[in-house]
């Protein structure tokens, strides 16, 4: 039997992008998954070479579907159902970056940031809008 399509709920936690199917689905009704770059319902098919844009917390990611699944399987399987663009892993790996510098530049401040440190994070939250 082929599978046509996956809703697109099932597909985010069998390829474990959500602990649960409810937070999955949770997550496309609140218009924080976009496929091929519409806005969808919990109950939208997904097909393979289809383009998902997942955003979960203060990450982002860019994914095309590679193949299906309706049930969960473990992570080696997980990852083997997308690709994640380049440029998206390079988003998130400076995202994470910054994120290491602004707690590595916190933890020195003790209990409140210096007018210096303030600047110093304004600096670097600038320069992340960009």
């Amino acid at each position: 039997m082929t599978v046509d399509g996956v809703r697109i709920d099932k597909w985010l936690w069998a390829a474990r992008f959500f602990k649960t199917r409810a937070l999955a689905a949770t997550a496309v009704q609140g218009g924080r998954v976009h496929v091929n770059g519409e806005r969808v319902k919990p109950a939208k098919l997904v097909h393979a070479d289809d383009v998902l844009e997942i955003t979960k917390g203060p990450e982002r990611w860019t994914v095309s579907v590679k193949d299906l699944a309706e049930r969960r399987g473990p992570a080696a399987a997980a990852q083997a159902l997308y690709a994640e663009t380049d440029e998206s892993r390079a988003a998130r790996e400076q995202h994470a970056l910054e994120r290491r510098f602004a707690r590595a530049l916190g933890s020195d401040l003790g209990t409140r940031p210096t007018k210096q440190a303030r600047r110093q994070l304004d600096a670097l939250r600038r320069d992340r809008r960009r």
